[in-house]
């Protein structure tokens, strides 16, 4: 009587355990295929937005710190011109009749970062917008012979500490102004 070894033979065995270690690999990895990668999603890793598609000028880390109210808003950028010329970047901040225009012209081949006070660069003061703090407004931005693009870009306050140097400043109102101590004059003798 022939010995026979029990659970089958060794190359069975061998051939079970790699389909099952085949399976747990694809098993594991094949959502890979059909899932997008979260590495190659382009996407602003900041407070700002970054600006595709404006024209030669790239705008980059785009934000209005604004005051409470939300009618003053200091516009903060780097704006890049990798080109011989000098660029004139325009904005149109809000929409319709009630839109804000701007403009900044940037040297070339420099870049150029609004709000950068380190270096003496103030932020771009837009006077009249309507754009609350925590909220979005849109932007059109256009530079060169390009179409341009409109970005919802997001508006902060002076609330986080190092946006509080770029927080617009109020304009003082109702400021008492020094009033001139009338000096008696003679009166002529008649």
């Amino acid at each position: 009587m022939p010995f026979v070894v029990p659970g089958g033979s060794v190359k069975s065995r061998l051939f079970a355990s790699l389909a099952v270690g085949a399976a747990v690999v694809l098993g594991t990895t094949g959502c890979n295929l059909v899932a997008p990668q979260a590495t190659t999603i382009d996407y602003s890793a900041s407070d700002g937005v970054n600006v595709p598609e404006s024209g030669p000028l790239q705008v980059r880390n785009a934000l209005i710190v604004a005051d409470e109210e939300g009618t003053v808003g200091n516009f903060v950028a780097a704006i890049v011109n990798d080109t011989t010329k000098s660029q004139m970047l325009r904005l149109e901040v809000g929409e319709g009749s009630s839109a804000v225009r701007a403009s900044v012209n940037v040297a070339a081949g420099r870049t150029l970062s609004l709000g950068d006070l380190a270096n003496d660069v103030a932020p771009l003061q837009l006077d009249g917008i309507d754009a609350v703090p925590g909220s979005t407004i849109p932007i059109f931005f256009q530079s060169g012979d390009a179409e341009g693009a409109l970005i919802q870009v997001p508006v902060l306050d002076g609330a986080l500490e190092y946006l509080r140097p770029l927080a617009p400043t109020p304009t003082p109102t109702g400021l008492l102004a020094p009033v001139a101590t009338p000096t008696p004059t003679p009166t002529p003798s008649s």
